[in-house]
């Protein structure tokens, strides 16, 4: 069953188009930091507790450099070994709390991260579900999944492990230097020159965010044509397009090398530069402290732990600059996750594909299940309005249609004709770039999500099986049915191999359990279409995956089980034609026949054309 519980906004709402084309937008920088702000702030005690512990691991940490410089000096001086032994073993116990302080920090950090990736994929779900069909079908799944796997992988490894390590470094950097400058002011202007790396990591951070954004976006449209292409085998092999479907792979190939080569050349300037930078304070300290130390002004336990304070200071800097690195990954994939947000949505992110009859009704209601037609102009991929030049791209133009409640209408016409066109409008997955489609005087893509399941389902010829058992799938429609609802919904559609299941309905779906071929999973979707209970039912070449004899039979079954409701049916087998109240006849994007089937078979149009043709 195709989910008819999102709506696009207006058709004249265009995407923001990101790196590559795609059509779902990415996040810009400001937006990126509020977002990461937020999910902070929802854990603030655990942060300030993990920054707690890490100052207190940074300053245990400092007194190890100064003991050791206090016992160079206590024996040039003829200290005894009773002195030197009591600092060796403060030094020992200041390592100890250093390590355990600094373990338990890690610890609060990583337990803060994991909450915040389970938030960040919650919310990256709810998003998901809420987004218009029209625009997940624009934007391609190849994209919708790269953020949401690759991407939010990502950001779940910058929040598990780039935060604690990178609060930890930077509480440790910060005290060695503040350590060196409270020594002896002077060296702690020679530390000062590790802040000469800092040319080189701008310059990466000016270039390294662009580049990601586009190293993802190259991803997202590999994974795309990856996927086409393997869900499309058999047609590639049928059409012999190997050779242009493996060019189009090469080149997508080539583009995902290049942005990744990018990426690895800006590493590749930045991880020297900053290698250098470590060294430079080091040997201004020795070589001014050798100055100032012949001259009398400065003791050599002060220069070697001045010279160690700068020399720890390089692991917590490299740290910072590997995690640096990282987090310009993470940040790049953190805005193409937090960029579905900015997609259209719902109004009511749905926390089932179905919801419960008893959800609160939409303000607008429909006054009754009539759906009027009125002057509907399409054009697929508008931002169009009169005069632009989507508008000479019409694919429906000026259809003027009403269905009368519980009418049975056939839509029939040649291939191209806008018959599956006309059906997305009238369950509310696109809105007219001109006219209405309303229901009950309300306009069907105006309806909140949850009133327009309970009025309009589309079912198409797209069948999805989700993991899970044969329960688990048909109570997605209707989430309190029981046994015995389930059991008359699978027989109503012909579904008699359901009852022949070991494990009836506690039978395990899809990977590691059975695996549906396409007219069982058309099957299912058209029981979960007897469970929702709409009163309008959109068919659109429904049962074009059964065979003809199963097809008949599962139409007829539908028949008797839909009597009452308004039944639209998009097919090109004519004896669904033949059993409708009515007949509407597309061709070229127009209603050119509306009538019985035998009116129109003895007007001897268009209709009796195609009936002749398909009946001989």
């Amino acid at each position: 069953m195709t989910a008819t519980t999102t709506r696009p906004g207006r058709s004249g709402d265009a995407l923001p188009d990101g790196p590559g084309g795609a059509a779902l937008p990415v996040a810009d920088p400001a937006t990126t930091r509020r977002a990461a702000g937020r999910l902070v702030r929802r854990d603030g005690r655990a942060v300030a507790l993990m920054l707690a512990l890490n100052a207190l691991a940074a300053g245990a940490g400092l007194a190890g450099p100064w003991l050791l410089g206090r016992i160079v000096d206590t024996v040039r001086s003829g200290g005894g070994v009773h002195t030197v032994d009591r600092l060796a073993l403060v030094i020992l116990a200041c390592g100890l709390a250093q390590l355990l302080l600094a373990r338990y920090a890690r610890f609060v950090g990583h337990r803060f991260g994991e909450r915040t990736v389970a938030r960040v994929r919650e919310q990256y779900v709810d998003r998901a579900l809420a987004l218009p069909a029209a625009v997940v079908e624009r934007a391609g799944t190849g994209d919708l999944t790269a953020r949401g796997t690759a991407d939010v992988t990502s950001v779940a490894r910058a929040l598990r492990d780039a935060v604690p390590e990178v609060c930890v470094a930077a509480a440790q950097a910060l005290f060695l230097l503040g350590a060196v400058v409270v020594l002896d002011p002077l060296l702690g202007l020679c530390g000062l020159g590790v802040f000469s790396g800092v040319f080189a990591v701008r310059w990466y951070l000016r270039r390294a965010r662009g580049a990601y954004l586009a190293e993802g976006a190259a991803t997202s449209a590999l994974a795309e044509l990856l996927a086409a292409t393997a869900a499309g085998a058999r047609t590639v092999e049928a059409l012999g397009l190997q050779e242009r479907r493996t060019a189009a792979s090469e080149q997508a190939v080539e583009r995902c090398r290049r942005a990744r080569t990018r990426t690895l050349f800006l590493r590749s300037v930045l991880l020297p530069a900053v290698d250098v930078a470590y060294v430079v304070p080091v040997v201004g300290v020795l070589l001014a402290g050798g100055a100032l130390h012949g001259r009398g002004g400065i003791s050599l336990g002060v220069i070697i732990t001045a010279a160690l304070y700068l020399r720890q200071l390089s692991d917590p800097l490299a740290t910072i600059l590997f995690w640096a690195e990282q987090l310009q990954s993470s940040g790049a994939a953190f805005a193409r996750v937090e960029g579905l947000g900015q997609a259209p949505q719902t109004r009511t992110a749905p926390a089932a594909l179905l919801p419960h009859p008893s959800a609160e009704p939409s303000p607008a209601l429909p006054a009754d299940d009539r759906i009027e037609v009125t002057a509907v102009h399409y054009a697929y991929g508008a931002g169009a309005g009169r005069g632009s030049p989507a508008a000479d791209r019409d694919v429906l133009h000026g259809v003027d249609l009403t269905v009368r409640p519980g009418e049975r209408l056939a839509v029939v016409g040649p291939s191209g004709a806008g018959k599956s066109t006309l059906g997305r409008l009238l369950a509310g997955i696109d809105a007219p770039r001109q006219g209405s489609v309303t229901v009950g005087g309300v306009p069907v893509a105006a309806l909140d999500p949850a009133a327009l399941r309970r009025q309009v389902v589309l079912v198409t010829q797209e069948h999805h099986v989700f993991l899970g058992t044969l329960r688990d799938n048909l109570q997605i429609a209707a989430p309190d049915a029981g046994d015995a609802a389930l059991r008359a919904a699978l027989a109503a559609v012909g579904a008699d191999w359901a009852a022949e299941l070991p494990a009836g309905l506690d039978t395990e779906l899809g990977a590691g359990g059975l695996r549906p071929d396409g007219s069982r999973s058309q099957q299912l979707a058209l029981a979960r279409v007897v469970l929702a209970d709409p009163h309008t039912v959109i068919l659109d070449e429904a049962t074009a995956l059964l065979d003809p004899r199963t097809a008949r039979h599962t139409e007829r079954a539908l028949a008797a089980v839909l009597t009452g409701r308004t039944v639209i049916a998009i097919a090109h087998r004519l004896h669904t034609a033949h059993d409708a109240d009515r007949v509407a006849v597309m061709e070229e994007g127009r209603l050119t026949e509306l009538g019985t089937h035998d009116a129109l078979v003895a007007a001897n149009g268009a209709y009796a054309a195609l009936w002749h043709s398909w009946h001989s």
